[in-house]
């Protein structure tokens, strides 16, 4: 299957893709660090260096020729940061949510069968304009429409469908097809002339520990230093353990202010679990809130170790500064998830259909019809 990749990053959706066999035809990446990690791994992968917005079905057919007709497949994860539930969210009306719809108007104009979308859980809920909460209750307007919740992937799914695009989605956990970390994504598949495609089956019935994906790695590692608040503490937790497990005494001390905050605030002063998947890697694995420590070592998990748990290869180079190498395997598709996705296309259009078996994530109700009629669709 020939496919198009956009917001390509460290190509981690590419390589499970190739696994597969599918052909990227060209590529798209912006971040000029990550433009040395492309080239230097794939130097004969035709990349357009380039703001999205920039890019026209017209623009490709000139840059691609004949090529641009063989396109089976648009793939892309749109900055997420617009949606994710991790920071302060402002849905397509940010500058990145833009680009996304950018994203989906350029598929649309290529018309490929298919178009796959990776996004973070945020997507589910976001609303199309966002209204600060400092500005709602019983004194201001009702939210509109457009503010109300789910309003941006209500957009997205309305630009497919008039473009004669069914569409399916659903929120996976990345740990249950092989991946040793715990990271929800929702995996949104747009197909032209044919019904929803269904989901995607879990591979594997128990998941891939640390310690399996780890343990045998024989490197220098690299890694950002410890964080100056974090090296007294961290002798006190053991693997698996957090802030919880410090002496009474010294709790609130280590957490500071965050100590009187409220949640579970188990990012804190955190050990992963030799024993369990990691969780989700994010772009800084040294921050107060997500740190991400090694489970014995006095030090947060290493770049190497970062690859691994995203299922890149051992060889795969990632270019850049320490911290540089941390963003773009943080931000990047894990490599069995996307082999998995690409499977299951394949396997899908080959007409071979597989029963649905195992929960996909610990959250129910993450489809396309469960998620209508949750938002009034």
């Amino acid at each position: 299957m020939n496919y198009l990749s956009f917001f390509s990053g460290a190509l981690g959706l590419d390589q499970g893709l190739d696994r597969s066999g599918w052909h990227c035809l060209g590529a798209n990446e912006i971040d000029a660090i990550t433009l040395q990690t492309i080239r230097a791994n794939r130097p004969d992968l035709p990349v357009i260096p380039d703001d999205i917005r920039n890019i026209t079905p017209a623009r490709l057919r000139d840059e691609l020729g004949s090529m641009a007709l063989k396109v089976d497949a648009i793939v892309g994860g749109p900055p997420c940061q617009a949606f994710s539930t991790a920071g302060r969210r402002r849905g397509l009306e940010d500058d990145r949510g833009n680009v996304f719809l950018h994203f989906v108007d350029l598929a649309i104009g290529i018309n490929p069968r298919f178009v796959v979308v990776e996004n973070v859980r945020g997507l589910l809920s976001a609303a199309l304009v966002h209204r600060p909460h400092s500005e709602r209750g019983d004194q201001y307007p009702p939210l509109s429409d457009d503010e109300q919740k789910g309003g941006a992937l209500k957009r997205i799914v309305e630009k497919f469908q008039a473009a004669g695009y069914s569409v399916s989605f659903r929120l996976y956990d990345t740990s249950r097809f092989g991946v040793p970390q715990i990271r929800e994504r929702v995996v949104l598949i747009a197909q032209q002339d044919g019904g929803p495609v269904p989901h995607l089956i879990p591979t594997h019935d128990e998941p891939i520990t640390i310690r399996q994906a780890i343990s045998d790695l024989d490197c220098e590692h690299e890694f950002r230093p410890l964080r100056s608040k974090q090296l007294p503490f961290l002798p006190f937790v053991g693997p698996g353990e957090n802030w919880r497990s410090l002496p009474p005494d010294l709790q609130k001390e280590a957490l500071g202010n965050a100590f009187h905050s409220g949640g579970g605030r188990t990012g804190f002063l955190r050990r992963v679990n030799w024993e369990a998947p990691s969780p989700t890697l994010v772009t800084d694995p040294t921050m107060p809130a997500t740190l991400l420590a090694h489970p014995e070592e006095l030090r947060p998990l290493s770049v190497q170790e970062y690859q691994r748990l995203q299922t890149f290869p051992d060889n795969w180079k990632i270019c850049g500064s320490t911290a540089q190498k941390y963003r773009q395997l943080g931000n990047a598709v894990p490599v069995l998830f996307g082999e998995a996705i690409a499977r299951h296309l394949q396997a899908y259009a080959a007409g071979i259909t597989k029963r649905p078996g195992r929960a996909t994530s610990r959250y129910h109700d993450t489809d396309e019809q469960a998620w209508a009629q949750s938002v009034g669709f």
